[in-house]
């Protein structure tokens, strides 16, 4: 199965030498379904405003999850990533594949700076859903990306809990020249679920739980 908006597809931009707003365009498809005007509203009220230092480099866009620009996106790099355990590429992310899941109302919106990227995504499931923990076996694994052969190495991070459920992970990832860390948040209220991808240089754990405690805020805010 894919996982969409995934850390080997925002790796692979870093390592490309790319910034999030240059990803190659992805395939056509059907134009998707888009949520009411009550939940456009109630998705991008739950969206980061822009960091300070940062400017939008995709959407907001909002329409059926996997239908949105990122999530094809996210999907066709994977499937010209062959990683050395292809069940690691998209773990601990929502799973794009599943029906219930492509066609559940979204919001994703993408920013960047010089030092990096932050890719935001809410998704209001139609129920409540939370993808497991990273299996042990994808702790360290290799995949080759664009022909370079890309090392990552992901620990579960001890952030404070947020929401009905949370996790959160630091990837380093190490190709023949460059080297990128990815910090992901997942976090839940009921049946929505917020997903960050946090990629740069280097990626501080604290600086990862405050975005998480501010997109949390903005979560508890939206489906009050």
């Amino acid at each position: 199965m894919r996982k969409a908006v995934s850390g080997v597809f925002l790796t692979t931009l870093v390592l490309a030498g790319c910034s999030s707003g240059e990803a190659p365009e992805p395939a056509a498809s059907a134009t998707p379904a888009q949520p009411s005007a009550a939940e456009t509203a109630k998705l991008r009220a739950a969206l980061l405003p822009v960091p300070k230092g940062m400017s939008i480099a995709y959407g907001p866009e909002v329409g059926a999850f996997g239908s949105l620009k990122s999530t094809q996106q996210g999907m066709e790099a994977l499937r010209h990533a062959k990683a050395e355990r292809p069940e690691c590429a998209g773990a601990a992310q929502l799973d794009a594949a599943r029906p219930e899941v492509a066609k559940s109302p979204a919001a994703v919106v993408a920013f960047s700076a010089d030092r990096g990227s932050i890719t935001q995504a809410v998704v209001s499931l139609p129920a409540p859903a939370f993808p497991a923990p990273l299996p042990k076996q994808c702790a360290s694994y290799t995949a080759d990306v664009g022909g370079t052969k890309v090392t990552y190495r992901t620990r579960t991070l001890k952030m404070p809990v947020k929401g009905d459920e949370s996790q959160a992970y630091l990837t380093t990832a190490a190709g023949e020249k460059n080297n990128a860390q990815i910090g992901s948040v997942m976090i839940r209220r009921g049946a929505v679920v917020m997903s960050m991808l946090v990629v740069g240089q280097q990626v501080k754990p604290q600086g990862l739980y405050e975005l998480a405690r501010l997109a949390d805020q903005n979560l508890a805010k939206a489906t009050a």
